[in-house]
């Protein structure tokens, strides 16, 4: 159909109707070659129809001619994107040649792009400006090596939100030493904090700072947002250039009208800043994060990623049942003070090793065991485990068969859980022989640490053992019921 389509074209019959036809066609790379054989060079007919009064037609003659991947139609596509009069179809032109290797015009795209982040287009011309912006963004960030910006305010009293765990806020809320705090919903607000302290920690799960502009509705946010965002980020760096940007919208709105309001709100951002805010799709420096209040106003917040987190650095590596770092890190906070400084430990269900290496930086543990029945986790604990700089012993084995040669002062670990693929039942059974084995391994006195989503097992499967103690027990998610159990072994068991 290729030579069909492309003679009704030269015919000029149903222009518009043939030349999408055989854009499609030429979708495939086989009728690309077809096609190119049929040209054998010759780009005229198509160079003619660039200058057709259907805008349509010249903009799917463009794409056909990108397709065609001939570097000597530069010149021509961008004449015709430059002297074009049809918003609309500007932003097609670029994404032609962005096929190209267009350099030879790289000076003059980057002319185009400064002179539109300046201008003030009517209402109805924004919607095809800002993806014309878009499209020369993408074109010169290409070839433009920008050092990132660096963040400088770390010791800087600021006011900003540390997302917790909703049942155990207290637990970061004591070990913050600088700034007022008040508890949220979800973490703390802290004014007059440093980010050099709070790096630190390890049981939160990300460092917000709210951006202030009093109750907004989705149609102003991106233009309220503008100034406060540039305050705050331009305040904390150094370096030059635009700060690329992406948006998260946490909201009730349905899918299909989300997506039109983040382009309308990263679109305004753009605009209003000038350029020193781009919306990018990777390697962006800050996260605007917007979260929908019941008026439907939006909290608008910014993570920042020129703060490196580096306290989980280690734990590259994961199965798919691996509890979160933070959630072990967690976990061995709320034991710390049934932990003893050089104890030998034990994880009968070890894992990639994250609850073990959490322990031992909450409190330096002497000799430390990992059990696995699951050899790609045993594998790759001790791969994290060697980036972590914790020496741990592991062994790729059911626990139940583990031997050892003397005991241990601690068990600590995440218990399995009920899933598809293990019933509960099957659990009920694991958890019962669990604690029946677990005394042949431990001192007396010892503590036990477990991480579970199914307590009531866990209840169940020490009733009736009196050498077992609950000391404390802790709520970690109210959804799934996760609790963390500290339990002491008696001493005369």
């Amino acid at each position: 159909m290729v030579k069909e389509y492309y003679r009704r074209i030269c015919a000029g019959d149903q222009l518009r109707q043939n030349l999408i036809a055989l854009r499609d066609e030429l979708k495939d790379e086989k009728s690309r070659r077809e096609f190119a054989y049929l040209l054998g060079g010759d780009f005229s007919k198509l160079c003619g129809l660039l200058e057709n009064e259907d805008p349509k037609v010249r903009r799917n003659a463009a794409v056909i001619m990108g397709k065609m991947e001939s570097e000597d139609l530069l010149p021509v596509l961008f004449d015709t994107y430059k002297n074009e009069k049809t918003l609309f179809v500007r932003a097609d032109y670029l994404k032609v040649m962005r096929g190209m290797d267009y350099r030879p015009v790289l000076g003059a795209l980057r002319e185009r792009l400064a002179w539109l982040r300046q201008a003030e287009p009517a209402p109805e011309e924004r919607k095809h400006i800002q993806a014309e912006i878009r499209a020369l963004q993408e074109m010169v960030s290409r070839f433009e090596k920008k050092e990132p910006h660096r963040f400088i305010g770390w010791h800087d009293p600021l006011e900003l939100v540390l997302v917790t765990n909703r049942c155990q806020r207290e637990v970061t809320a004591r070990q913050v030493s600088t700034g007022e705090i008040t508890m949220l919903a979800g973490g703390l607000r802290i004014k007059g904090a440093q980010v050099a302290e709070l790096c630190g920690l390890r049981t939160y799960r990300e460092m917000l700072f709210p951006i202030k502009t009093g109750s907004v509705l989705a149609a102003q946010i991106g233009e309220a947002l503008v100034e406060p965002v540039l305050e705050l980020v331009q305040g904390l760096h150094q370096g030059d250039g635009a700060y690329p940007f992406r948006i998260e919208l946490k909201s009730r709105i349905e899918q299909k009208r989300r997506g039109v309001l983040l382009r309308e709100i990263s679109d305004a951002v753009e605009r209003v800043s000038g350029g020193a805010l781009i919306n990018s799709v990777s390697d962006y420096e800050l996260e605007i994060r917007l979260l929908e209040r019941r008026d439907g106003s939006f909290l608008p917040m910014v993570k920042l990623f020129t703060i490196p987190d580096k306290r989980f650095a280690y734990r590259r590596e994961v199965v798919a049942s691996s509890i979160a770092p933070v959630n072990a890190a967690l976990v061995a906070e709320l034991a710390r003070p049934y932990l003893k400084e050089g104890a030998q430990v034990l994880d009968p269900f070890c894992g990639v090793g994250t609850m073990l290496i959490e322990r031992d930086r909450a409190v330096r543990a002497g000799v430390m065991y990992g059990v696995d029945i699951f050899g790609e986790a045993i594998e790759k604990a001790k791969r994290n485990t060697e980036r972590a700089g914790c020496k741990v012993y592991y062994i790729n084995k059911d626990f139940f068969a583990f031997e050892h040669g003397y005991r241990f002062d601690e068990i600590i670990t995440d218990l399995p859980q009920v899933t598809e693929n293990h019933s509960l039942q099957e659990m009920r059974g694991l958890y019962r022989d669990f604690f029946a084995a677990a005394g042949r391994y431990l001192q007396p006195e010892a503590v036990l640490v477990v991480h579970t989503t199914e307590p009531k097992l866990v209840q169940e499967a020490l009733r009736g053992r009196g050498e077992y103690r609950i000391m404390e027990k802790h709520t970690v998610n109210e959804k799934n019921g996760t609790e963390v159990l500290i339990i002491r072994r008696d001493a005369d068991a």
